[in-house]
């Protein structure tokens, strides 16, 4: 018996253990938890202390604890915006919505309290201000769940960096300013307002059901279409000064298949009529910001053998 046939028969009493697990692994959307993990790993080791052998990043306790609280604020992240979310999700997303829910919403708010309250403590365990740090970030998960998605431009921005956001704890733990930095996050804060706009368009059914007043819904679907293009124009600004640093080595050959890609993927997001359309989108602009993590580790060539013997 698979997963939907679960969530059809069951009464949320007699579901096996591992069905509940694997129905909250779909909550907490698990894949992206474990992409976010590598990519704090990628760049602690490509960009922020490319001078540190292997062993010395991954045995290094407090990124480790670093990581565990980013792990466990946007795990909960994703059961608050699941528990907000959970009547447009029956529209938008009905099979996944059918998953979720073999696990009760009471199961739900306790695992976020907890989740909440050892991100903290993991936050502690490197310092006060990295406390204070993920303290600010529960908080700001929670207002835009609750009140900022529901409008445009603040729903649209304040997703996009939430999404940053865990990348920034690195940042401020390396105490890495330079420009090459602030340059890759502008490129990746531009791909994720086009994943923003993208979802908006893919759940504009569910989003005017429950009054959500995202851009497709309030301005429509060629505004938002029109929004897209623009940004993905702007995207091409800092490629074009990321391709200009030596550092970044083999992982300029990403940069040269985004640009094909965001080109083809503009040319068909004008032609897209539908769900299905936007969904494959979607996952065109998944899959880039997928190759985009395993990408770093092209960013030096000489130093990926060598990490691993010293």
């Amino acid at each position: 018996m698979d997963l939907l046939e679960i969530s059809k028969n069951n009464s949320k009493k007699n579901v096996p253990l591992y069905v509940k697990v694997l129905s909250l692994f779909s909550v907490v959307r698990g894949y992206n938890i474990l992409l976010i993990v590598a990519a704090q790993y990628l760049a602690s080791l490509f960009i922020f202390s490319p001078e540190k052998s292997l062993r010395h990043v991954l045995l290094d306790i407090d990124l480790y604890f670093i990581v565990l609280a980013t792990m466990c604020v946007i795990a909960s992240g994703y059961i608050i915006n699941n528990f907000y979310d959970s009547e447009a999700d029956k529209i938008n997303k009905p099979i996944k919505s059918k998953i979720d829910n073999i696990v009760s919403q009471k199961i739900k708010l306790r695992m976020y309290f907890l989740l909440n309250f050892l991100g903290v403590c993991f936050g502690f365990l490197v310092s006060w201000r990295a406390a204070l740090f993920f303290s600010v970030y529960i908080f700001l998960i929670w207002f835009y769940s609750h009140k900022l998605k529901k409008y445009p431009l603040t729903g649209l921005f304040s997703a996009a960096i939430l999404a940053i956001l865990p990348f920034f704890a690195v940042f401020v733990y390396y105490k890495n300013f330079s420009e090459i930095i602030f340059t890759h996050a502008a490129f990746l804060f531009f791909i994720l307002l086009i994943r923003e706009l993208i979802k908006d368009l893919e759940k504009i059914k569910g989003d005017f059901t429950q009054n959500y007043q995202t851009i497709p819904v309030k301005y429509g679907e060629k505004f938002a279409k029109i929004l897209i293009t623009f940004l993905s124009v702007l995207t091409l600004n800092p490629i074009y000064f990321l391709l200009k640093y030596p550092e970044i080595g083999g992982m300029k050959y990403y940069f040269y298949g985004t640009v094909v890609i965001l080109s083809c993927f503009v040319g068909l997001l004008w032609f897209a009529k539908n769900k299905q359309n936007y969904a494959l989108l979607h996952l065109l602009i998944k899959f880039l910001i997928v190759a985009g993590v395993c990408s770093l580790a092209l960013i030096d060539y000489s130093v990926i053998i060598n990490r691993l013997v010293v």
